[in-house]
């Protein structure tokens, strides 16, 4: 919902609405304006093929379409949202920590990315999952950034110091997140090779 609502109020392509307020300085610079679409339109994908690929019964009865969703999902980060992100990234709200920060989500993003498509093509399933996890948790910093920074801003601290600080405590939330969800993961395997 909270995506929907982001997403939705630039379907007017108004350039003084959300976040274009505060890029005033980019918005005429049609390279920009164009990234700058291409990524909102097109990150839900991500979001929504990646909630997909998680579900084991899903996997076991549509073997077929959980590797076109992953395609989609892959290529989606791979070719649009790799690049524009970089470019994005060096424009961001911020200043130095806010550039830095989306920076480092941008590398680690394509660098999970690409692991889980190693792995999966070397039929290593279990490293697939974890990096596949770890991607996703990137994916999903979007949500995370935008539910803090809508919840918890206080007036007294400048604007651009308090998105820069989001931009790390929302990566930092969601690996964090991933960590866990991973080592659960692995203790139930664990678990069910030792009944075995």
């Amino acid at each position: 919902m909270i995506m929907l609502n982001t997403i939705s109020q630039y379907a007017s392509f108004d350039k003084n609405v959300g976040f274009l307020k505060f890029k005033q300085e980019v918005v005429n610079n049609q390279i920009w304006l164009i990234f700058f679409y291409i990524h909102i339109f097109s990150i839900p994908f991500c979001l929504l093929t990646g909630i997909t690929q998680f579900s084991d019964q899903f996997l076991t009865e549509n073997r077929k379409l959980h590797r076109i969703i992953g395609k989609v999902y892959a290529y989606n980060i791979l070719f649009i949202n790799f690049p524009i992100c970089f470019l994005l990234s060096i424009f961001s709200n911020g200043g130095l920590i806010g550039i830095t920060g989306f920076l480092v989500q941008n590398f680690l993003w394509i660098y999970f990315t690409i692991a889980a498509i190693v792995f999966i093509k070397k039929r290593n399933v279990e490293k697939h999952k974890k990096y596949m996890i770890l991607s996703y948790s990137i994916t999903t910093t979007a949500v995370t950034f935008r539910i803090i920074k809508n919840n918890f801003y206080q007036t007294d601290m400048p604007y651009h110091l308090f998105y820069g600080i989001v931009v790390w405590i929302s990566l930092f939330i969601n690996l964090l997140i991933a960590y866990f969800i991973i080592r659960k993961k692995q203790k139930l395997s664990f678990k069910g090779e030792s009944i075995s």
